[in-house]
């Protein structure tokens, strides 16, 4: 009779399953629907291509490893050392799994739950006429409940967590294309700073022989004191630069360092050999406005930010419509764990509930919430595609007015250079005085200081430039710290 009344139960409770599934699959999803914004970008650039640029579209396969265009492999080590080693992207590979995680969490909202509990009691009556009672009641019981997604509250909630997801891939990817970039920027300093100190150590040299030739012409009635002086201020200035270059070298190499995820101070052995500054290619390709865009991890990330939040608005618009409940519970007591034969009691019971905020005042103004929101995203969205153009056209610009500068200082250092050498020849003559001498060499240390930098300069322009285009996240796919992004 039990078991009869139990699968008439089980037969109800399955047809309004069935019904009820009916109802989801033919129910409706509230709020916006998002639509990728279209950008407004040019379709060339404002800035003059040259210099070695073109408008020719980029190789994707240039922009993965770009740092290679500059053909140093110590340059290459280092960038592999930092993605495999550094903070930072470690912690958006977490993030990442964290919105994997809260996607899931999301997911879990569309199916049933199941719970279950048990319970025994004991019991002890005395009573005045001497009688002792005892007794025990066990008790299990199975609980299952499904809210059935209507409206697409929880589809949306579930839309918002995978563009989330997809948000902070494209955020690891916007790390990891800094991280490059910073990388080989600290390298050309490193190079920039050995160049410039062994120009300055070049220039002590010549000064401290200059230095000592007007002593000794003093010494020699040749010459008075005054050029000795000269001499003297001339070689304690170029001196005191170069404190200031070691402490900028060590602070590039510690950057470096760092940037690996190591201590400072770890890659002092293998970079304190001096080597030349690398030089960028003869040409790059820098395509289009509208390549940028689609590129960019910053300016992906932000369109899946405005999706995220846009799926928002349906999850708060849902809040408006009824919400539907299947409940059921299963439950049995017994007096005795161990007689078969000890009464039970089954208790069966089902059904539907449904719910409907007909008053609940935090609901509207939490839509607007989510629609102002959704619309502060839309114009971060439109502020990163406009920072991603500005930022190409000024690395354009700084790149290409870079080596015109270069190209100057270059013969401004080579006439400094056959001055310096014509005012040491005619002082050592006789036929003039240490002023010149005293010009010429001044003249030449600051040309060739200017010119190194411009040298460095030139290359990290380069840097700035592939980063400001997104060169890069697309490499590294094997590296541990980057796996996450292909896990998708």
């Amino acid at each position: 009779m039990i078991a009869a009344r139990r699968n008439a139960v089980t037969d109800r409770a399955l047809y309004l399953c069935m019904g009820l599934a009916a109802v989801v699959l033919a129910g409706c999803t509230v709020g916006p629907d998002h639509v990728p914004p279209e950008t407004s970008s040019s379709s060339a650039w404002h800035t003059p291509l040259d210099g070695g640029l073109t408008g020719e579209p980029a190789d994707p396969n240039v922009l993965a490893s770009w740092w290679t265009t500059l053909g140093d492999p110590q340059l290459s080590g280092l960038i592999e050392r930092a993605v495999a080693g550094n903070l930072d992207l470690k912690t958006a590979t977490s993030r990442i799994r964290e919105s994997r995680a809260r996607r899931s969490v999301a997911k879990g909202a569309l199916f049933p739950t199941l719970n279950a509990a048990g319970s025994a009691v004991s019991s002890r009556t005395d009573t005045n006429v001497g009688m002792d009672t005892r007794g025990e009641v066990y008790s299990a019981n199975f609980d299952a409940g499904w809210e059935l997604d209507l409206f697409g509250g929880v589809r949306r909630s579930i839309e918002a967590a995978e563009a989330d997801l997809q948000a902070s891939q494209e955020n690891l990817r916007d790390v990891l294309v800094s991280l490059q970039a910073e990388t080989a920027l600290n390298y050309i300093e490193v190079r920039t700073f050995q160049t410039r100190l062994a120009a300055a150590q070049a220039s002590l040299k010549t000064q401290e022989e200059s230095y000592d030739l007007t002593l000794w012409r003093s010494q020699a009635g040749l010459d008075d004191e005054l050029a000795v002086c000269q001499a003297q201020y001339n070689l304690e200035n170029t001196r005191s630069q170069i404190p200031t270059l070691r402490s900028g070298l060590e602070e590039a190499m510690n950057r470096l360092a760092v940037l690996s995820g190591e201590s400072p101070g770890s890659l002092h052995t293998e970079l304190e050999q001096p080597q030349a500054i690398p030089v960028p290619p003869a040409e790059i390709a820098v395509g289009l406005p509208a390549n940028v865009v689609r590129r960019r991890p910053d300016v992906r990330r932000a369109e899946r930010e405005l999706a995220a939040q846009t799926a928002r608005v349906g999850v708060a618009t849902a809040n408006l419509y009824p919400q539907l409940t299947l409940s059921g519970s299963i439950g049995v007591e017994t007096l005795s764990l161990r007689d078969p034969s000890s009464a039970r009691t089954w208790t069966v019971s089902g059904g539907p509930r449904i719910s409907w905020p007909l008053f609940d005042p935090t609901v509207r103004p939490n839509i607007e919430v989510q629609s102002a929101l959704q619309e502060q995203a839309l114009i971060a969205y439109e502020a990163a595609v406009l920072a991603a153009i500005e930022e190409v056209e000024n690395a354009l610009v700084a790149y290409a007015q870079e080596q015109r500068r270069r190209d100057s200082l270059r013969r401004a250092t080579d006439a400094a250079q056959a001055a310096a050498e014509m005012a040491q020849y005619e002082y050592k003559a006789g036929l003039t005085d240490f002023g010149n001498v005293l010009d010429a060499e001044r003249s030449l240390l600051s040309f060739q200081d200017q010119l190194h930098q411009s040298d460095g300069t030139v290359t990290s322009n380069v840097i700035r430039l592939y980063k400001a285009l997104g060169g890069g996240w697309a490499s590294m796919a094997a590296a541990p710290a980057v796996e996450a992004v292909q896990q998708l």
